[in-house]
């Protein structure tokens, strides 16, 4: 399963992190509006290939699991978010570099969130 997310969880995160890119670079978005933009686009992929392909046969239902899914991603995204807005405002870290950092905390956060409450195989 941690295979399979980790496969997961880069392949969206590198299409989170080409968007909060494009957005930034762009579309002169904020930096924090194109990181939650990215991160709701990333998490809803995220859930989709985690259903089908890391924790598959679970017994939930999709609409229930993809609450769960999403009530776990607000948690991820909280600590994501807050641990960037504070790189961003207490260090000189680049943008970019900061939102990779931070990702991994949240990521592994989320993961355990996922396996054990929403789709149960932990």
């Amino acid at each position: 399963m941690l295979v399979r997310n980790t496969i997961v969880s880069t392949f969206v995160f590198a299409l989170d992190m080409a968007l909060l890119w494009l957005l930034v670079q762009m579309a002169g978005a904020g930096k924090l509006q194109a990181a939650a933009l990215g991160l709701l686009v990333a998490n809803t992929l995220h859930y989709a290939l985690g259903r089908s392909w890391i924790f598959p046969g679970t017994q939930r239902k999709v609409a229930a699991g993809y609450i769960y899914f999403l009530i776990n991603s607000a948690i991820g995204a909280a600590i994501t978010m807050a641990l960037y807005a504070a790189m961003l405002r207490w260090t000189p870290i680049n943008y970019l570099v900061a939102r990779v950092l931070v990702s991994v905390i949240a990521g592994l956060a989320v993961f355990l969130l996922n396996a054990t409450l929403n789709f149960r195989r932990l």
